[in-house]
């Protein structure tokens, strides 16, 4: 799987074992720590946040941002957009405390459509992916796939073995699977896709 991005950020939440995750922050070429994640990336450039859980040992690259308005993955979000990196893979993001899990999902969304971040999270089973409009998704058959409706009034599938639909309940989308080497998505507004790795 050849996922290329100008930056990983890592965030607090439990770090990643699977070979796909690790291999993307392996080949990064700028890596960013949220706060505390830095025991997780030593080799982090930056840590960003409000320093609160960050060993003293690593405080030398510490970016300070002391509002609390947005979460520390949201605060790194902006430092790399700051840098022109845009293309940005988010590790780390789930697991732990759901709340957190929850909201770093739906901010993924809020970085696509307000921040204009080419963006996914990696967790240990699967790949979450903002979008909008058409888009063809490599797929592998038997692949699973869920799909959340964030605004579309009309969205259809082509090549899932459930037909697709604007959603109106977040559940309604999940627990597809892709037919073949590729699926196709077509919406007038965004959606949020989740693909399980191969």
């Amino acid at each position: 799987m050849a996922l290329e991005f100008d930056a990983v950020i890592v965030a607090n939440g439990e770090f990643p074992s699977h070979t796909i995750p690790l291999g993307v922050l392996h080949q990064a070429s700028h890596v960013v720590a949220c706060d505390g994640a830095i025991i997780h990336v030593p080799e982090a450039e930056a840590v960003v946040g409000d320093g609160d859980s960050i060993p003293a040992s690593y405080r030398n690259r510490l970016i300070k941002v002391d509002e609390q308005d947005d979460n520390d993955l949201t605060k790194a979000t902006r430092y790399c957009l700051g840098r022109g990196w845009r293309r940005i893979a988010y590790l780390g993001t789930t697991g732990q405390r759901e709340d957190h899990t929850l909201g770093n999902i739906a901010l993924l969304m809020r970085y696509y459509r307000e921040f204009g971040v080419h963006g996914i999270i990696l967790t240990d089973h699967g790949i979450f992916t903002p979008m909008h409009g058409r888009h063809v998704f490599p797929s592998i058959p038997g692949q699973q796939v869920s799909i959340f409706n964030f605004g579309s009034s009309r969205l259809t599938s082509e090549g899932l073995k459930w037909s697709s639909y604007a959603y109106e309940q977040l559940w309604q989308g999940t627990l597809n699977e892709a037919l073949a080497d590729s699926f196709t998505l077509d919406a007038d507004g965004y959606y949020l896709v989740y693909q399980t790795y191969p």
